[in-house]
């Protein structure tokens, strides 16, 4: 029997959609790398990843012979979903050059409960129990991170990230209650809208040329989380979607850590142990934790036992 297109290597839709959303989590997280390992300035940055991310996205379309379709099927959700995640982008790059990776990233975990709420006001989506604890228990990381950061000169930075967070728990419910609006054309868009105020608030052409190829590699990771972050959020309830996306948050400092040599401290590493901990078990098949529980006898009583 072939699979459906919400089957792939045995997973359903739902775990498809998580799995989408962890890889965009994943690759979102070298978000900072790319922008402090540069010494072009933000609107340069913006210009040079969103050139190369809106250029990436209309040749991934254009090879799979969706573009027509994509651009088509936008409607008034992938027209917001454009001027919602050109906002969040003008905010985010800048915020990362101003605060640190580990703040930025911290402040991001705020997705999912943003994403919670607004999903409930919006759709009326409720919570699973595990995932509003789960939620809860993601603050909590994050408080433990923001508490270690409290009296250093990176307010500007860190209100620029916390309006990006909101931005993106806007998207994910936007594309929870429309999940028939496209991925990549909203994406590629989002990427040329900003392309014109590049050019005017900043100075792209005078940036290094070795630093172009940078660049130009933001705009490809980019463009991948992008589109794996939509595709994921229609298939998974906003709460859930938000959560896994908070992957990022104990992800980034560590790669500034062992790259950019951009050192943690020990509150934000302990905060991002609690992040994680609660994006696994929000994972967690409710009837795992009780079967381990009861120990090998539950467990052979919990699983189906072989026919003769």
């Amino acid at each position: 029997m072939t699979q459906g297109p919400e089957e792939f290597a045995g997973l359903s839709r739902h775990g498809i959609g998580v799995l989408l959303i962890v890889v965009s989590a994943a690759v979102f997280s070298t978000g900072g790398l790319f922008t402090k390992g540069v010494e072009a300035g933000a609107w340069s940055v913006i210009f040079w990843r969103g050139l190369f991310a809106g250029g990436f996205t209309v040749a991934y379309l254009a090879l799979r012979g969706g573009l027509g379709r994509e651009l088509a099927s936008m409607g008034r959700a992938g027209w917001s979903i454009v001027v919602v995640g050109a906002a969040g982008s003008a905010a985010y790059v800048p915020a990362l050059k101003i605060t640190t990776i580990a703040n930025a990233t911290l402040i991001y975990a705020a997705v999912p409960l943003l994403a919670a709420v607004l999903a409930w006001i919006w759709i009326g989506e409720r919570m699973s129990r595990r995932v509003a604890l789960s939620c809860l228990a993601a603050l909590c990381g994050v408080f433990v991170i923001v508490q270690g950061s409290l009296g250093k000169p990176h307010l500007a930075g860190d209100l620029l990230t916390l309006w990006a967070t909101f931005t993106l728990a806007v998207i994910m419910v936007i594309y929870r209650r429309f999940p028939e609006t496209p991925a990549a054309a909203p994406a590629a868009f989002m990427s040329f809208i900003l392309l014109p105020p590049s050019l005017i608030l900043g100075a792209p052409f005078e940036a290094a040329w070795h630093e172009i190829p940078i660049m130009a590699a933001f705009g490809l990771v980019f463009a991948v989380a992008a589109i794996t972050l939509a595709e994921g959020s229609r298939r998974v309830p906003a709460a859930e979607a938000g959560l896994l996306s908070a992957l990022e948050t104990p992800l980034a400092p560590i790669w500034a850590w062992f790259l950019l040599a951009e050192v943690p401290a020990t509150a934000s590493l302990i905060g991002g142990a609690v992040v994680m901990a609660a994006v696994v078990v929000s994972q967690r098949p409710a009837g795992t934790a009780f079967r381990i529980a009861l120990g090998k006898k539950g467990a052979l009583k919990a699983c189906p036992q072989p026919r003769d």
